[in-house]
């Protein structure tokens, strides 16, 4: 097995693969990953790694050889819950969502859909210890997990419920894990001047069968609170497991068109309202609209 002094370098070498990957270029983030022990969040190996196998491939499970932390270093998912399919999420494609909500020192992070609370220290260690986060987690054995995972920092408040209701103080930034049909009132309320909400949108399709970047069904938005208004920019497409609470078949229905016809890169605003034109939105549906400009 690798000692401590290897597992170091190890980390530092995934901390700049996984930012390239994700096309991130932020320094914090960087420390962040190469000094947060990913196999401290994950228990004991040998684990689980997702891998897509035979002919159609189809995703599968294959334990590490042993229970070297050093198969971890690198941008691949790992099972945490093999019934449902539950993964500790892609490296770089973390990278990417936090670096546009681009957490900094002092700031209050709310993490809805923590899992285990890797990606939480993460984000910990990006605001530091004048920071706090609070991490929410719907499953209770997850949130039992990161609770005992997150126990060594005086600044995380670890809860269990639905992320998409529970009361939040004000926040610079909500980090959503989970797809939603549509944004939660929660969410935007809890937003400070210029706080961020990474904004995970999903159709019912989008946990269902590999991630197709030529027809998406799932587009991360980074939403910008402005007074009352909310600046929208796109940042990827994505597949994830679906935000318990946050899903209803109207809004799903106007996503689906939306991804149907395109132009979701094109976004800018987010709108709490229906009351807008046709021509002027990428998605409509009741209470809110995602628009053009």
């Amino acid at each position: 097995m690798f000692n401590e002094a290897e597992l170091a370098v190890l980390r530092r070498a995934y901390a700049r693969q996984v930012t390239f990957l994700g096309n991130v270029r932020n320094a914090a983030l960087e420390r962040a990953y190469a000094e947060v022990a990913r196999e401290a969040y994950l228990g004991p190996g040998p684990w689980p790694i997702l891998r897509w196998q035979g002919h159609p491939p189809r995703p599968g499970y294959t334990p590490t050889p042993d229970a070297d932390p050093a198969w971890l270093y690198a941008d691949i998912l790992v099972g945490i819950v093999l019934e449902r399919g539950l993964n500790n999420g892609q490296p770089s494609a973390h990278a990417m969502w936090i670096a546009a909500a681009a957490p900094s020192t002092g700031e209050h992070v709310v993490h809805v859909g923590a899992g285990v609370g890797y990606y939480s220290a993460i984000m910990v260690h990006m605001v530091g210890s004048a920071g706090a986060m609070t991490a929410i987690e719907y499953d209770p054995q997850l949130a039992a997990r990161a609770l005992a995972n997150l126990a060594h920092a005086p600044n995380v408040r670890v809860l269990q419920g639905d992320g998409s209701v529970t009361p939040i103080a004000p926040a610079d930034v909500i980090y959503v894990n989970a797809g939603a049909s549509r944004p939660a009132a929660a969410w935007l309320d809890g937003l400070k001047e210029g706080g961020r909400l990474i904004l995970p949108l999903t159709t019912a399709r989008n946990f269902a069968g590999p991630l197709e970047f030529s027809r998406p069904s799932g587009a991360v938005f980074c939403i910008t609170r402005r007074g009352d208004d909310y600046d929208a920019a796109f940042v990827s497409p994505i597949a994830v497991f679906p935000c318990e609470g946050m899903r209803d078949e109207a809004s799903e229905q106007a996503l689906a068109a939306g991804f149907d016809k395109g132009g979701y890169r094109d976004v800018k605003r987010l709108r709490r309202t229906d009351d807008v034109r046709d021509e002027e939105c990428w998605v409509k549906a009741s209470g809110w609209s995602l628009t053009y400009h």
